[in-house]
């Protein structure tokens, strides 16, 4: 005779037997600038998805029905390079491409005829779905100075019925993610009223926790500094996000910053750094700059960024690894491979989030050292989880 309480071991047993695993997403943006892939397998295989960016948004307001689709890799040549069961998507948008989208959303029948080109595609590439990449829909894009915001208050709602309109050409089956604003000040259409309606219509959302610190900023912070993602992580959580859809963004490039003068020197982070971009046009004003992992590193900044690789240091109450050069006045702010794996336990873990992305995979070639933290961060969490 069975017992209760041994019925009810069996049933765990079963109950976890037929659960699968539950992995960490780790997706990895391969853009068309560095479309460089590790020949390392270890590197490759902790990768769960791969969006190659971008296809233009215009690309899917064309009336006439075609089957060309240009990208610079294809959905079959990706499908080689990864492991067996990587799932490759298509990115489509970008920074500043936001005219295609603003066609897009403006009317049902602009929307119904966008949604069908992107469901054509997915079949025609063979791609497991789509990344929308309209990065700020509602304002405060690249455009911000020659299109204010009060003109694009309408892509508020219209924003979710557009992503609506693409999960239903595309069925449940294919995959629909979106790249979203890391910083408050950008998510005008990521409100209490948009947000649920917005992640009906999406598998995830690749938040975009970096480039926290641009030209519009007036004073010294990480660009990808814990405390500054973990407000993006809140707001889109406050407003209706689960958390298990969230994903934390990686920037596997650097960034720097000239700022005003020597005073910096005694008190660098949050240091006025006076006007970066036109306040009229809202063009770069040649303050700040930044590169890959993968590019050469300009001349005139060659020598403070080799300080600022070896003398930098991490600042624990913001969360972030930084060097102030006072000779040129030059503000660095990016993450080392330490200061990526401090933000799994302060981040993805203390929010249950459900996975991480980078951009990009070829801009952290050729050492891949920012690859391997990721990797090691994921696998760690995965193993977590599988032993709860």
């Amino acid at each position: 005779m069975i017992l209760c309480w041994q019925r009810f071991a069996l049933f765990l047993l079963f109950a976890m037997a037929i659960t699968p695993v539950t992995t960490m997403r780790n997706i990895m943006y391969l853009t068309g600038q560095h479309p460089v892939i590790p020949y390392d397998v270890s590197l490759r295989k902790p990768i769960t998805h791969v969006a190659l960016a971008f296809m233009n948004s215009n690309t899917f307001n064309r009336d006439e029905e075609s089957s060309s689709w240009p990208m610079f890799m294809s959905v079959e040549e990706a499908r080689s390079e990864f492991e067996p069961g990587t799932k490759i998507m298509i990115a489509i948008g970008g920074w500043g491409d936001t005219g295609g989208f603003d066609t897009a959303a403006r009317t049902e029948e602009n929307r119904n005829r966008f949604a069908r080109n992107v469901a054509n595609m997915v079949r025609d590439t063979g791609a497991d779905g789509v990344d929308i990449d309209w990065e700020y829909p509602g304002g405060n894009g690249e455009d911000y100075k020659q299109v204010p915001n009060e003109e694009k208050a309408w892509e508020i709602t219209a924003y979710p019925l557009l992503l609506a309109e693409i999960r239903t050409a595309l069925g449940p089956d294919k995959l629909m993610s979106a790249a979203v604003p890391g910083i408050p000040r950008d998510m005008l259409a990521f409100t209490a009223d948009t947000v649920p309606q917005i992640m009906k219509s999406l598998d995830f959302l690749n938040v975009m926790t970096y480039d926290l610190m641009n030209r519009r900023d007036n004073v010294t912070k990480h660009h990808t500094g814990v405390q500054l993602s973990l407000e993006a992580v809140d707001a889109y959580m406050a407003n209706g996000a689960p958390a298990d859809k969230i994903n934390l963004g990686f920037a596997f490039y650097t960034k720097y910053f000239r700022v005003e003068g020597k005073s910096c020197a005694e008190s660098p982070i949050g240091c006025p750094t006076g006007l970066m971009e036109d306040p009229e046009t809202g063009a770069d004003l040649g303050k700040t700059g930044g590169f890959s992992w993968h590019d050469n590193i300009p001349e005139d900044v060659k020598e403070s960024f080799m300080k600022a690789l070896y003398e930098g240091q991490y600042d624990e109450q913001g969360g972030g690894y930084w060097y102030f050069d006072p000779d040129p006045a030059l503000w660095w702010t990016f993450d080392t491979p330490e200061a990526i794996a401090m933000k799994f336990p302060l981040i993805v873990k203390e929010k249950k989030l459900g996975g991480v992305f980078a951009w990009g995979l070829g801009e952290d070639a050729p050492d891949f050292a920012h690859l391997k933290a990721l990797n090691a961060g994921v696998e760690r969490l995965t193993k977590m989880k599988d032993e709860l």
